[in-house]
């Protein structure tokens, strides 16, 4: 990956809606991790242990390859669930514990994804034309 393909790189054309949702997952993460994995753990500059940043690398990966591009649903509303099951699962958890207590360590992105979330776009489960099969997940197996 190049710093072009990755939302956070300095230089990135990454559009606002993207970058918004990478610094949402990042916030995520971190609250997280801090939380359920104690303050004695190593972090990185996300503010996340080893095993947050496997998972953080993953999703923003997933968000670097959507197929919908700054047009994207929320994953919870995206017809195309390009998350290996494990991952998705470990996302969740994260989702379910931090998403209630963003509200009062980071009000902006909780609302802005709480508004992302409300949109009715709906999205053409086909996707559009440009998205390919590299763009997804292979089978898990």
């Amino acid at each position: 990956m190049n710093d072009m393909d990755d939302p956070s790189a300095p230089g990135s054309v990454a559009p606002k809606r993207l970058t918004r949702e990478e610094r949402t997952i990042v916030a995520m993460v971190a609250l997280y991790c801090r939380d359920q994995h104690g303050a004695e753990v190593r972090r990185d500059a996300d503010g996340a242990c080893a095993e947050c940043t496997e998972l953080l690398a993953y999703a923003r990966l997933r968000l670097v390859r959507c197929r919908y591009g700054a047009d994207k649903p929320t994953c919870a509303k995206c017809p195309m669930h390009c998350y290996k099951p494990a991952m998705r699962e470990r996302v969740r958890e994260v989702m379910r514990y931090s998403g209630p207590r963003m509200l009062k360590s980071h009000p902006v992105l909780a609302l802005a994804h709480l508004v992302d979330g409300r949109r009715g776009g709906a999205v053409d489960a086909a996707g559009p034309a440009a998205g390919s099969a590299a763009d997804r997940e292979p089978p898990a197996g």
